[in-house]
């Protein structure tokens, strides 16, 4: 049985996911600064990091994508959708907030398409990754799991033949 969130686990999400976006942006940032800071709100600051506005809107993105994975990924408000589907529709929702973010505070120009495309493989090597972590952990706490129970049930046969020895 999971045991049910609290309001600090939204809020590590929140951070957790900020964090990420802070750290590849500032890499970003050292990277591709100085040539696109004429470019790119984003890049204002070259490569001294990003502007505080620009971070309170990755922190509200962050919260958004935190708000999306519990509306698709917990049976609160969704019961019956497969899991591959809950994935395609966040996937979808996140980037439809994404592009709501990048035209509204202008983080890059929308009429151009390289920006787009350095979005869109960024946005996939990030998932990707995700992924894949996602994968990892998971498999390391069936293992976790799998010993958990072989020792639950050497222990119980211990027991049970303790048991019928004393009768």
């Amino acid at each position: 049985m999971e045991k049910r969130k609290t309001i600090f686990d939204y809020l590590s999400q929140i951070l957790m996911i900020f964090g990420f976006a802070m750290l590849t942006m500032n890499i970003f940032c050292l990277v591709f600064g100085d040539s696109a800071r004429n470019f790119s709100t984003i890049f204002a600051l070259g490569d001294q990091g990003i502007p505080t506005e620009i971070a309170f809107q990755f922190l509200c993105v962050s919260a958004l994508v935190t708000g999306l994975r519990f509306v698709f990924f917990t049976d609160t408000l969704i019961k019956q959708m497969p899991l591959w589907l809950r994935t395609i529709c966040m996937l979808t929702a996140v980037i439809l907030v994404i592009a709501v973010f990048i035209t509204a505070f202008s983080w890059f120009p929308v009429n151009m398409w390289q920006p787009w495309a350095m979005f869109f493989l960024c946005f996939a090597i990030s998932f990707l990754c995700s992924w894949l972590i996602t994968i990892i952990r998971e498999r390391h706490e069936n293992r976790r799991m799998e010993e958990a129970l072989r020792k639950l049930k050497g222990q119980g046969d211990s027991l049970h033949e303790y048991g019928n020895e004393k009768s």
